[in-house]
């Protein structure tokens, strides 16, 4: 074999090495986004920088797809530990833990809005921009969901 022959079969090796390594992480890393859905905890807790999740996310598609399944799994995991703690707390007869839950549960007591108004022309049409307006405080109050424009989240 020659000294060409030997350098590219330890490249060969070391490329093989780099990508099992990764596989391994990218699993591990999954694993910690199901119990932590928080990247910067889960990347510190496996040991890589948040930068090479993200380049993950970018350069593989499956993987993207998987951790972002990973991150709900992880966030509703979360909410159950909360809505248990929750429930724990209205146990235990704390106000705030029993007023929140009838805040967010109970349409009785769920927070109102009153709008009044004095109209002049009732049949009056809104111009784009006021249209605009009225949705966007609308959207602020929580009165109407918001609606995500391309390329936010």
């Amino acid at each position: 074999m020659g000294e060409p022959d030997r350098a590219k079969s330890r490249k060969n090796a070391m490329t093989n090495t780099i990508i099992k390594r990764q596989s391994i992480q990218k699993k591990d890393l999954l694993e910690k986004l199901k119990e932590t859905p928080v990247v910067e905890v889960a990347c510190r807790k496996i040991g890589i920088a948040r930068a090479t999740y993200y380049r993950w996310k970018i350069n593989d598609e499956k993987f993207a797809k998987e951790a972002e399944l990973a991150l709900e799994a992880g966030s509703a995991l979360v909410n159950d530990m909360a809505e248990s703690q929750l429930l724990t707390a209205i146990k235990d007869q704390n106000m705030t833990a029993i007023i929140f839950w009838l805040k967010h549960h109970h349409q009785a007591y769920a927070t109102k809005v009153e709008v009044t108004a004095n109209l002049k022309n009732q049949n009056e049409t809104l111009t784009p921009e006021q249209e605009a307006l009225v949705t966007k405080a609308l959207q602020l109050a929580s009165l109407i969901p918001a609606v995500e424009k391309e390329g936010q989240k």
